[in-house]
């Protein structure tokens, strides 16, 4: 079993960029030309590694190999994103992984490309790529190649030595289970489960009875054998259950208006253990969008407006527009989820604006951009 941190310290460690592994200090693939950078990536490191397991380490400085980290980023649709755009896609597995030093909810995104026997091209065009490109790698950078030969496999001695050398033990495993307890979560109700004699889960959070349910805010979960974060967040709440061979998160979130909101699923991530050695993550998204009246929400939707051209323009917000504000990413989300489509657009303007405005705000708005991408791409 793979020690995800210590497989992320061995790529840094041992290689410059080349043809099985790349790194970015950050992934966007929110924005047109992220999205196209990211599938030329993906394509480019799926050719040139017919037989292994290729790699982006995302959260470094490029210059000096510095881990800085990214946000916790939990879109389980990726793949949605790769088979949409990529003929003959590849497997990918997007992994948030653990590093101690690094600022509570930072953590080193690790993208593993699993490639298949055919050659990996653009399915149709995306910003400045046309449709049927094949991508290759050159060095440490991907290009536009023509090939019409058989792929050769230069690279699997490597990244197997590589990933062997990165092999969990018992000391790594015990260490990082006190360590989630004692010092992660020392101020939170901590758990840990295992799982077919070999999986260990660890949760943190703080614990609410709520009729018949028990869920938890503050929530931090985390596959201690891999170092992988298989959630995090500060603002939603989150119902735990397991049995013998399951673990299974309910994720709910709050929307609503002028304050007055209710809790729904979104989404039922389920980690089924298996007495092999393996597991699998299936991840089904539940949400159903809330109706609101339409006359409430013009109304509700313009001053929104009203308040964004304020912001645009520089002008002082008073108390009143700046608890609306509070609101505002999750406003213009109902709002577009109510057929207001024109509210997306608000959204993405919102971005710089609130990200400049106060860092509450900004998170508000990372967390409403997380739930509108998961159910783009479901």
């Amino acid at each position: 079993m793979i020690n995800k941190r210590l497989l992320i310290k061995n790529l840094l460690a041992h290689n410059d960029e080349n043809s099985f592994y790349d790194k970015k200090r950050k992934l966007n693939i929110g924005e047109k030309e992220g999205k196209a950078k990211f599938l030329k990536h993906i394509c480019a490191l799926s050719n040139s590694n017919p037989a292994n397991n290729s790699y982006i380490v995302i959260g470094v400085e490029d210059e000096d190999n510095k881990i800085v980290g990214v946000d916790f980023f939990d879109d389980s649709k990726i793949q949605n994103l790769i088979n949409a755009y990529l003929a003959n896609p590849p497997m990918v597995q997007y992994e948030n992984i653990y590093f101690p030093h690094l600022p509570k909810g930072k953590v080193v995104g690790l993208v593993t490309i699993r490639p298949n026997a055919e050659i990996t091209s653009l399915r149709k065009n995306i910003w400045k790529y046309y449709g049927g490109s094949v991508f290759m790698r050159d060095g440490s950078i991907s290009m536009p190649k023509v090939y019409d030969i058989k792929i050769k496999d230069v690279n699997s001695d490597i990244v197997k030595t590589i990933e062997k050398s990165a092999q969990n033990n018992i000391k790594l495993t015990l260490d990082s289970v006190i360590n989630f307890i004692t010092n992660e979560h020392k101020n939170l109700e901590s758990h840990y489960q295992v799982f077919k004699e070999q999986f260990i889960v660890c949760w943190a959070g703080i614990k609410q009875k709520k009729h018949d349910k028990t869920f938890y805010s503050r929530v931090d979960i985390e596959l201690i054998n891999e170092q992988v974060k298989l959630f995090y967040s500060a603002l939603d709440q989150v119902e735990i259950t397991y049995t013998e061979d399951v673990f299974t998160i309910v994720e709910y979130v709050p929307l609503g208006l002028q304050n007055k909101n209710k809790y729904y699923p979104l989404e039922k991530v389920t980690i089924t253990f298996q007495p092999n050695g393996m597991y699998s993550v299936a991840t089904n998204l539940i949400f159903e969008a809330p109706q609101f009246n339409k006359i409430t929400l013009h109304h509700i939707y313009n001053t929104n407006n009203t308040i964004l051209q304020k912001l645009q323009k520089n002008q002082q917000l008073n108390e009143d527009e700046d608890g609306d504000l509070r609101n505002l990413p999750a406003t213009y989300m109902i709002c577009y989820l109510n057929g207001f489509h024109e509210a997306k657009d608000k959204l993405d303007q919102a971005k710089p604006l609130l990200k400049n405005y106060d860092k509450d705000v900004y998170e508000l708005y990372k967390a409403t951009i997380r739930i509108l991408r998961k159910i783009k791409y479901n």
